[in-house]
């Protein structure tokens, strides 16, 4: 049965006392840490994984800048670890593709025991299509991640050898758009109005209204919903990967909400957006955390070893995959946590990358 082993881990703990407690997990292993700035999470998830001597810890982003601030600031607190930045752009496939096979020819790195998948932007005013033709927020919160991890999985694969079961792992970083969304199956580019798709795949109304957007069912593309529709993908990679990796090699990915963190994420958002989130907070609806405690459930999801293989519990489907607050979190839709779903997306995947992935 898959549970944690710091029940007293909290929405509040930080990462670094996560990074503390499974220290044996991190000391002499190979990190990736995806979306590495220094106002976001991935640079206090990056900061964490660094406290306890990783051998390699590797930062990817866009830009070389950002990520040279970020190793410049972790080497003056961490002095001791090999850092790497990693320029990749996750809406090109080119640009993963090539991020990948500069990863694959670092012979002085020849495993990866982590990857925390955890870049992604949010918001777009405008429907955008990535250079491949996709959706720009499946493209990158999805589909770059989903092309990068497998391109890299001879490493990953290597680093099981040598582990015990579940040692090895992908973390995909989600949101709670899991427990309010689902996936537009037939109509993944948003170019149908949302009135004309099946119920099923409908925005949830009372959800886009709070979040200031009006005349729903007449729209076609919604900036929020382009950005719950990859986060569900996220959780349906981690439990299609399982159903590849874990029994056979004993790579284990699981999914993880952070929380919500006042970072430069919502900047593409405009004005009116911007007053609904501010007036969901000024009702309670959610608490802003911390940089830090903002990283500490993926240092769970990363770390942990009583996270393992998932189970069908309460009428849902892959309990155990995806956590929130440092702890496994059974909120999401029956559908976002669906192995059915999870199958669906990685066919979906494979066609747009146009690659079929075995291992």
């Amino acid at each position: 049965m898959p549970s944690t082993t710091r029940s007293e881990f909290h929405e509040n703990t930080e990462g670094l006392e996560v990074a503390k407690a499974f220290a044996g997990a991190i000391r002499g292993k190979t990190v990736i840490v995806t979306g590495v700035n220094r106002s976001g999470i991935g640079f206090s998830t990056s900061q964490a994984f660094a406290s306890q001597s990783p051998a390699h810890l590797i930062i990817a982003g866009r830009s070389a800048a950002k990520l040279q601030e970020c190793i410049d600031l972790l080497k003056a607190e961490y002095p001791d670890v090999d850092y790497r930045r990693l320029l990749v752009d996750l809406s090109s496939q080119k640009s993963v593709r090539a991020a990948a096979a500069e990863i694959l020819s670092w012979e002085d790195v020849p495993s990866i025991n982590i990857v925390v998948n955890n870049a992604a932007v949010m918001g777009l005013p405008e429907r955008t299509l990535s250079e491949e033709g996709i959706e720009m927020h499946f493209a990158t919160n999805h589909i770059g991640h989903f092309l990068f991890t497998c391109s890299i999985m001879p490493k990953l694969i290597k680093a099981a050898e040598g582990s015990p079961k579940g040692a090895t792992r992908v973390v995909n970083v989600s949101s709670a758009s899991p427990t309010v969304a689902g996936m537009r199956w037939s109509d993944i580019n948003f170019d149908k109005k949302n009135k004309d798709l099946p119920e099923a795949e409908q925005p949830n109304n009372d959800v886009m209204e709070m979040w200031g957007y009006t005349d729903v069912m007449n729209a076609s593309y919604i900036a929020i919903e382009g950005y719950n529709q990859s986060k569900v993908a996220n959780v349906l990679f981690s439990i299609a990967a399982n159903k590849r990796l874990y029994e056979k090699h004993g790579i284990l990915s699981l999914t993880v909400h952070p929380g919500i963190i006042p970072t430069d994420l919502i900047r593409n958002f405009p004005a009116e957006n911007i007053a609904s989130i501010k007036a969901m907070g000024d009702k309670g609806m959610f608490k802003y955390k911390s940089l830090r405690a903002g990283s500490s459930t993926s240092l769970v999801a990363a770390l942990d070893p009583k996270l393992g293989a998932v189970e069908t519990r309460d009428g849902k489907e892959n309990y155990g995959v995806y956590l929130s607050d440092c702890q496994i979190f059974n909120e999401a839709q029956p559908l976002a946590v669906s192995s059915a779903e999870a199958e669906r997306l990685w066919k979906l995947s494979e066609e747009l990358v146009e690659e079929k992935l075995e291992w």
